[in-house]
């Protein structure tokens, strides 16, 4: 590495370093330690949960045609909804949250209830 100094701005001569001789091996990079989130639940969860908050986000966006910091406050819980025993139940409790949309909400909650058939409850595991 060479410090770049031009005659015309200084009157002093360059200075140059020298690399170290005979390390030609690259220095190790640091081996990652996973998460605290992703050790305690599985990643494959955690990528479907966020893939499925981004979508919600996107729907209802749509829905209440405005942007992302407009919609009004509503929380779709999912593990509230996976705790539900029966996919009427469960779009019956969105549907609640989704009374002061004027859009149809049909298509949004059945393919919601697709959506999280099948997903795991992101419960806090026990210690041992």
């Amino acid at each position: 590495m060479a410090a770049v100094t031009s005659p015309e701005t200084s009157p002093q001569p360059r200075v140059y370093f020298a690399t170290p001789g005979g390390t030609t091996e690259e220095p190790e990079t640091p081996v990652r330690k996973q998460g605290r989130v992703t050790v305690k639940y599985d990643r494959k969860e955690l990528r479907k949960r966020l893939n499925l908050e981004e979508w919600i986000i996107d729907q209802l966006t749509d829905l209440y045609d405005c942007e992302e910091e407009a919609i009004p406050e509503l929380e779709i819980d999912v593990d509230e909804l996976l705790d539900m025993p029966s996919d009427v139940e469960r779009g019956a409790r969105v549907k609640d949250l989704l009374v002061e949309c004027f859009k149809p909400t049909e298509d949004f909650v059945s393919e919601l209830l697709d959506k999280i058939r099948g997903m795991q409850k992101l419960s806090t595991p026990q210690k041992k």
